[in-house]
């Protein structure tokens, strides 16, 4: 019996109950939950922060320049300008933008009704159920960047999926751009920590799509931080004159955990967010009108016994739902959000945490979600089994999105009640058969058998199950084509400034 279930689930899997997609066109309506009264309360606050409050642009005379050039109020490195005159900027931002991928196939609608999800980013360890935790390294950086781009619910590969701690430090962001470039043909970020790594970002983004494709689209973005509170230092400020100085996207994310970088209530640290994003995407805008920019917002709430941060708390899932409401009315994509927690392998606890605040940013209507699979010990560690689980359940929420709530005649089933009798079954009957395919979603790496089939199995839990996943995801890995004549540009590129930089390990 346990054989036959068995066999019956392996041939369901062979189909798909959501199919391959570059990025999400969302159906379902946003779940907006703050009153009229509330967000405009919050609007006014932002705008009090724009004229009374001010913002610090330190580090980088030519900011300042270009904010005296136009027309702001700056004291010493504070920058305070008019609110309307700043939301006007924002205005000029695109709603919505396209990022380009090396495969057209597989290049993603950033904005309006469209969602992008993307794997962690940024952490320095890596681990997995045979390896356990260890410094991320460049072998494991190729294989997770490999993973990214064959799950089907990634749309997009970000670009420190781990830290190559093996790599000097003014090196690896080449190694990394080459190893997005050339394992992956799926959009992905360049690097932002200094202004020429970001100019080598762009500058091989041009050899891999060309210099024609590059000044009429966008094909690579920055993601930065501000630091908060109220702090935009030159690395923020040197990528946007990098990025879009070429017509090319930013991506601006305030990190403010309430109560240490933002006040400990929500709403201040909510309107807080807003207001320096805002003003940097007016920045932005300055540089070049209409460059792509993505509003972002990182809040996280804390434990005020230690100061660690906390994740899916009830404080940053009401926050992903009022930052979606303010980013629309502001025009700009958001990012935020993700699989967030706190916990250092794959638990309950990370479960919990994880569903809670990738739910309220499926929820929120974030545009490009960063952190979306992957993530563990408060973003220090990629996780190889965290990465294949989120991204298993992205599946169930593209499904959500995607088709909502379906109410055609199809969906009514009229022929079904014409054909089953009362007191029958509908297994057999034609509704099924036509749909039995695509009528629910199967995470892969769930196990609803009885116990006997899972314990013939071998007992495995879901960790097991998505190390054997991966593994399997690995071997079966073949690097998409590339042209021969880019690949060798690229690395002659890599090499030339390797020899050009000196090697440096902080």
């Amino acid at each position: 019996m346990a054989r036959r279930a068995r066999a019956r689930r392996g041939a369901l899997e062979t189909h798909g109950t959501v199919a391959p997609s570059p990025y999400i066109c969302r159906r379902l309506p946003f779940f907006d939950v703050l009153d009229e009264e509330t967000v405009d309360k919050l609007e006014r606050q932002v705008d009090w922060i724009f004229e009374n409050v001010g913002i610090d642009f330190r580090d980088d005379p030519e900011a300042l320049r270009i904010w005296k050039e136009a027309g702001a109020d700056i004291d010493d490195c504070r920058v305070r300008a008019d609110a309307s005159g700043i939301r006007a900027l924002c205005a000029k931002a695109p709603r919505e933008f396209q990022q380009m991928a090396r495969n057209p196939e597989r290049s993603v609608t950033i904005g309006g009704n469209n969602q992008v999800f993307a794997p962690i980013y940024g952490a320095p360890f890596v681990r997995d159920l045979q390896g356990g935790r260890r410094y991320g390294d460049m072998g494991s950086f190729e294989k997770l960047v490999k993973l990214a781009y064959m799950h089907p619910h990634l749309h997009h590969t970000g670009l420190v999926i781990c830290e190559p701690c093996d790599v000097p430090v003014s090196h690896r962001h080449l190694d990394m751009l080459y190893t997005h470039m050339t394992a992956s043909d799926k959009p992905h970020l360049g690097a932002i920590t200094e202004m020429s790594r970001a100019q080598d970002s762009v500058d091989m983004a041009e050899i891999l799509h060309g210099r024609d494709v590059l000044d009429e689209h966008c094909v690579i973005m920055g993601n930065v931080n501000t630091n908060s509170p109220l702090l935009v230092d030159k690395v923020v400020t040197e990528a946007i004159r990098v990025y879009c100085g070429r017509g090319q996207g930013i991506i601006v994310v305030p990190f403010i955990l309430s109560g240490a970088m933002g006040p400990v209530s929500t709403a201040a640290s909510v309107a807080q967010a807003m207001a320096e994003a805002m003003m940097v995407c007016a920045f932005s805008q300055l540089v070049r009108p209409g460059a792509p920019f993505v509003l972002g917002n990182f809040l996280s709430s804390m434990s005020l016994k230690s100061g660690a941060p906390t994740f899916g708390m009830p404080e940053p899932v009401i926050s992903n739902y009022a930052i979606g409401q303010l980013a629309r009315r502001a025009g700009l994509p958001l990012r935020c959000g993700g699989s967030l927690t706190a916990s250092k392998i794959e638990d309950a606890q990370a479960a919990y945490e994880s569903a809670d605040a990738m739910h309220s940013t499926m929820l929120a209507g974030a545009n490009f979600v960063l952190h979306a699979a992957g993530w563990m010990e408060g973003g220090l560690c990629t996780g190889f089994e965290k990465l294949i689980m989120d991204a298993d359940r992205l599946g169930s929420y593209q499904k959500i999105l995607d088709h909502g709530f379906i109410a055609d005649d199809e969906a009514m089933a009229r022929d079904a009640y014409e054909e089953v009798d009362p007191g029958g079954h509908f297994l057999g009957c034609a509704h099924t058969m036509r749909n039995y395919t695509t009528a629910f979603y199967e995470p892969e790496l769930s196990d609803s058998e009885n116990v006997e089939s899972w314990e013939e199995g071998g007992a495995k839990d879901m960790r097991a199950r998505a190390y054997e996943k991966w593994n399997a995801m690995l071997a079966q890995y073949e690097a998409p084509p590339i042209d021969v004549a880019v690949d060798e540009a690229l690395k002659d590129y890599v090499a030339r400034r390797k020899r050009e930089i000196p090697e440096a390990w902080y």
